[in-house]
């Protein structure tokens, strides 16, 4: 059971995600959570670094597609400037929303991998799917109401990992290493 909270790799930031390092592992479609992973819940503008970051996944031809458990009107509004796909009502930590996207891209389990900063729903929804899954710290340390419970149990889910599976909590600046 505890298996299914582990994800593939841990980063500091969405950000430091590279094309080289999505090619290396034959990924073709980074899904990712989008608040407090690819913007701050509560600043919808994004910043130039997330502008930059898409730009050169853009440049590189790997898509980017939220997937979020918000609903339309809310995922829409926040990504309309970005110009990115999306899945709102994803319903993670469920398949439905990893599949859909998978599905609109037409990519193997294998060639996917999401981003998020959640283990209740964003690496729990990868594992079930059969995808690589990269937890990244969150943007900002405040987080919206619905979020607070999520964050507690994920503590001790956290303490579980390392307790029963020597699992290491270690954020990265590269998925294979440093």
């Amino acid at each position: 059971m505890l298996e299914q909270f582990k994800p593939t790799w841990m980063l500091n930031s969405i950000y430091n995600l590279t094309p080289e390092q999505i090619q290396q592992h034959q990924i073709k479609l980074i899904l990712t959570d989008l608040d407090n992973t690819l913007i701050a819940w509560n600043n919808p503008n994004g910043t130039p670094e997330l502008n930059a970051w898409l730009n050169t996944m853009k440049a590189a031809h790997i898509p980017v597609l939220v997937v979020s458990n918000n609903n339309e009107k809310r995922v829409q509004k926040a990504i309309e400037k970005f110009d990115l796909p999306f899945v709102s009502r994803a319903m993670k930590p469920l398949k439905h929303g990893i599949r859909k996207a998978m599905k609109r891209y037409q990519v193997a389990p294998e060639n996917a991998v999401l981003v998020g900063d959640q283990l209740m729903t964003d690496i729990l929804a990868a594992n079930r799917s059969e995808i690589k899954s990269i937890l990244v710290k969150p943007i900002v340390e405040s987080d919206a109401w619905n979020t607070k419970l999520n964050r507690s149990l994920e503590k001790v889910i956290k303490n579980k990992l390392k307790q029963k599976l020597n699992f290491e909590i270690k954020w990265r600046k590269t998925i294979d290493g440093e």
